[in-house]
């Protein structure tokens, strides 16, 4: 199968859009198909895409969004469509369709080529956050991009919700994959945590994007706590704002692979603040590291963290709910142990090879409802 991947973000960028779309492009290849991966270009992208990524990438001119230089935007060109006839692909994969995806499918359609498109992003927030308004246009233009797709895939219960309220059609549940071997307990590391902790009793960390709506100022009070350390691990925009904001966290900046895992699996409980993830990936990767989850109840984090059982979900926005789920936590050893072996069994069957093949299922119910054109 020649399938076209159109994302908004690619690696070397790091965010859930880029991530999903490269383990999507590997397991294309993994099961013998030809992905052809079409993203914005960035600062570094060229250097990188051969080492990155398991296919070719056609990079289209884009420039920073204003606020945010780490988000790229893609400019109108021909490079699009000149990779789509020069790849003929039997399916279009929108990933987190928005400005070169809104394009991608246009595309698509005028081909009459089957397009399935990946909900990832709350952009109707994120508007709201970055804007002060304008949520109303955003879900227009999501609800024409997805509604023109054969199929959208939502990544949680709580995101096919928010779509099919807001008129988006053909809406099915596709979730996200977790690396178990690297993000493993195994890799917790006495002396690293030792390091962290200078002498304080319990770890506690944020792993994430440094953005207005992450809402990491929230673990102001949690890094006030006695005996415990806060540390985040992350950058972004915000990241000035929040050392300043934060002065009993310790920044580590941006770590990745082996170094991150370890970092995850050496923390004693894990805390994400952000009230608007489709999904929340870190949720996932430290309950496979065998860590406790302290997350708002909203969002992703709804299908993931089962409260009382894996972790705590608490009030979106409220710092003082995170600072007592900690302080909760940090009374038992017992249960913080009980709580990451069961976040760690709920998780670690979720490959991206399982959810790879979910993937190949719905382009395979796509393709057969709506038979490729002749050439």
């Amino acid at each position: 199968m020649r399938v076209v991947l159109v994302t908004e973000s690619f690696p070397p960028d790091v965010n859930g859009v880029s991530h999903c779309a490269l383990q999507t492009a590997r397991h294309l290849v993994r099961r013998g198909h030809d992905p052809l991966v079409i993203a914005p270009l960035g600062g570094a992208s060229a250097a990188t895409d051969t080492d990155e990524s398991p296919c070719p990438v056609v990079r289209v001119p884009s420039m920073p969004l204003p606020g945010y230089p780490q988000v790229r935007i893609a400019l109108p060109g021909r490079r699009l469509s000149a990779a789509l006839d020069g790849h003929r692909p039997d399916l279009v994969h929108l990933a987190s369709p928005f400005v070169l995806g809104a394009r991608g499918m246009a595309a698509a359609a005028r081909r009459q080529v089957p397009a399935i498109a990946v909900y990832q992003t709350d952009l109707g927030r994120y508007a709201r956050t970055y804007l002060g308004g304008g949520a109303a246009t955003a879900w227009r233009r999501i609800r024409a991009v997805h509604a023109a797709a054969d199929r959208t895939l939502a990544p949680s219960s709580a995101a096919l919700l928010d779509l099919t309220e807001h008129g988006v059609p053909r809406v099915h549940l596709w979730p996200r994959g977790v690396d178990s071997e690297r993000f493993h307990p195994g890799r917790r590391d006495a002396v690293l945590r030792s390091s962290l902790t200078a002498g304080r009793e319990l770890l506690v960390g944020y792993v994430g994007r440094l953005a207005p709506e992450k809402d990491v100022r929230l673990l102001a009070e949690t890094s006030r706590l006695p005996g415990v350390r806060t540390v985040v691990i992350g950058d972004g925009p915000s990241a000035a704002g929040l050392r300043t904001a934060l002065p009993e966290v310790r920044f580590l900046g941006r770590r990745t692979g082996d170094e991150l895992a370890r970092l995850y699996a050496s923390l004693d409980v894990f805390v994400h603040t952000g009230p608007y993830e489709t999904f929340c990936q870190t949720v996932q990767e430290a309950m496979a590291s065998g860590v406790p989850v302290v997350a708002p109840r909203a969002g992703g984090p709804l299908d993931l963290v089962d409260h009382g059982r894996t972790g705590l979900l608490v009030t979106p926005g409220d710092g003082g709910a995170f600072r007592d789920a900690v302080r909760f936590l940090a009374g038992s050893a017992e249960l913080r142990a009980r709580f990451g072996t069961a976040a760690r069994r709920a998780v670690e069957d979720r490959s991206w090879e399982a959810v790879g093949d979910q993937l190949l299922g719905h382009y395979e119910a796509v393709l057969s409802d709506r038979p490729a054109v002749a050439a």
